[in-house]
């Protein structure tokens, strides 16, 4: 078997071992389970068909150029003093402009349509949820419920939850990709969001930023569920946790750097513990101010 034989063979092999390594990714973006997630997902598809209009045609014409204009084509006719042509002015800037118009819409459109900050309309009131981001964990607190969890959040499929979401340490990204809408989470900061589930599951819950070397396993799961009252027994778990979080001094100690935290429940958490964890940097703020007067 010749040089060429054998590259063309690794070729080949490497196009069908690429194939089924591929084949196992799940890309979560294009599985929406929620509203905001699936006006997402079009948006994508909108917009990347409306961006083959002009890669398709470039490949065509690059292809039938090549082959057109090829030094062993003899019956190609030679104009060197061709100099323009209106026809190919008027499509060379009039198609560009119109799909730039059009994407300009949709992303304006879009953008305002899926504000994170904006409530979702139901008839269902919304779910109250209270994120912090730690090294390398998530704390949820259900304020309205005076329990939280570690890694882990449950709501019913079509009911609106509404995040307040903020770090404890270093800028982080909440992110639940099945149910759309990236957001960061900052210290010292509350940015909300809202979203809702279409279909009862089970979702990962990621951390989208990079917050140090065990930010690769910091990881949560989102449980949807069909009622109400599957919700409720979720809590009523909870509340037979003896765990509980109702100090600053708890909330430090579970907040102490961890690679691999598991699931956890607290039965009873501070009413305020969420605005204590948010305005602890304030006060810092404060006090270096006041030491600066002083000075």
């Amino acid at each position: 078997m010749s040089f060429l034989n054998y590259n063309n063979f690794f070729k080949i092999l490497s196009l069908i071992l690429t194939f089924f390594l591929l084949n196992g990714c799940d890309s979560f973006l294009f599985k929406p389970h929620g509203f905001i997630a699936t006006e997402e997902c079009s948006l994508i598809l909108i917009s990347f068909i409306m961006m083959l209009f002009i890669i398709i045609p470039v490949i065509i014409m690059t292809i039938y150029f090549s082959f057109k204009y090829r030094s062993t084509n003899i019956n190609q006719v030679y104009k060197p003093n061709w100099c323009d042509s209106k026809t190919i002015e008027i499509i060379v800037w009039t198609i560009p402009i119109l799909i730039i118009s059009v994407l300009a819409f949709l992303s304006w459109n879009y953008t305002h349509k899926l504000e994170p900050r904006k409530s979702i309309v139901s008839f269902y009131k919304p779910i109250k949820i209270d994120v912090v981001a730690l090294d390398w964990k998530w704390l949820f607190i259900y304020p309205d419920y005076h329990v939280a969890t570690i890694n882990e959040i449950m709501f019913p499929v079509d009911r609106p939850v509404l995040f307040r979401i903020t770090s404890n340490s270093v800028m982080n990204s909440f992110f639940i990709p099945a149910l759309g809408s990236q957001i960061y989470a900052m210290p010292g900061m509350v940015t909300k969001l809202n979203l809702i589930a279409s279909s009862p599951g089970e979702y990962k819950g990621i951390s989208s930023n990079y917050s140090g070397r065990g930010f690769s396993n910091m990881k949560f799961s989102a449980k949807s569920v069909m009622n109400n009252d599957m919700f409720l027994n979720w809590l009523r778990k909870i509340k037979n946790s003896s765990r509980k979080l109702n100090t600053m001094k708890m909330f430090n100690t579970i907040s102490m750097p961890n690679e691999n935290h598991t699931v956890e429940y607290f039965s009873n958490v501070k009413i305020d513990l969420f605005n204590k964890i948010l305005h602890q940097y304030s006060n810092n703020k404060n006090l270096i101010q006041s030491a600066k007067v002083e000075k």
